[in-house]
């Protein structure tokens, strides 16, 4: 097991041989990378193409850097010049990048086997955790906007309302609008089982003047870093 985890590079230098097996693993390895990101996940054809090349990149330069402090520091500086100069990412899309780096590190070591383990693993729970529900929201979640006048005291006036017709509910955000003439009431809600969702909008028309109230269900957000 030592054996097949350990460099192919023996004492740190780099064949021809061992080369063009470090550049065709990173190669193989980015790909598969790619592939499976851009099978569950919605992706540009650049950005696919970047992650495929990418861990090729990273792999030659570890091996040019070779112990070099100097040249390490420089090229941890571009990485860095790299990063500050692109628009944000999504979280799906930072992890996709750093996950080929590091496949690109370790090849570029000469650890294939590791290489392979790490871009495997990773894939594979990428894969579960995409299939599953971890960090979804609930189904049954909705948004609620009331809008109310300003003479109403919004923080009273709805809550038995909520309480029969929802099993859980918290408001979320509160602005005016109308020259300040009116305030926007944002809730975030689940209803109870079986709970009219007509009957609970005419209950809170009564209570807001009837003014505009909308139930919708939650819009989705591109997750930034």
């Amino acid at each position: 097991m030592s054996t097949i985890f350990a460099s192919i590079l023996t004492a740190g230098s780099v064949t021809a041989s061992s080369f063009l097996l470090c550049t065709a693993a990173s190669l193989v390895l980015g790909i598969l990378i790619a592939w499976v990101y851009g099978w569950k996940h919605d992706s540009s054809k650049s950005f696919l193409m970047t992650i495929a090349l990418l861990p090729a990149i990273v792999e030659v330069i570890i091996m040019l850097v070779n112990g070099n402090i100097g040249a390490g520091v420089a090229v941890a500086g571009a990485f860095s010049l790299v990063r500050f100069r692109s628009a944000p990412g999504k979280g799906e899309e930072i992890t996709a990048i750093f996950l080929a780096m590091a496949v690109g590190l370790a090849t570029g070591m000469g650890y294939l086997a590791v290489a392979a383990v790490l871009a495997i693993v990773v894939m594979a729970a990428m894969l579960i955790l995409s299939a599953s529900n971890f960090g979804t929201r609930s189904s049954g979640e909705q948004i609620l906007k009331i809008t109310v006048p300003e003479s109403l005291d919004y923080e009273n006036a709805f809550e038995d309302a909520l309480k029969d017709f929802t099993r859980s509910h918290e408001l979320q955000e509160v602005k005016t609008s109308g020259m300040g003439s009116l305030y926007k009431l944002k809730y975030r809600i689940v209803m109870k089982d079986g709970a009219s969702g007509r009957d609970f909008i005419d209950e809170l028309r009564t209570r807001n003047g009837n003014l505009e109230v909308a139930i919708g269900r939650p819009v989705s957000k591109e997750t930034e870093l």
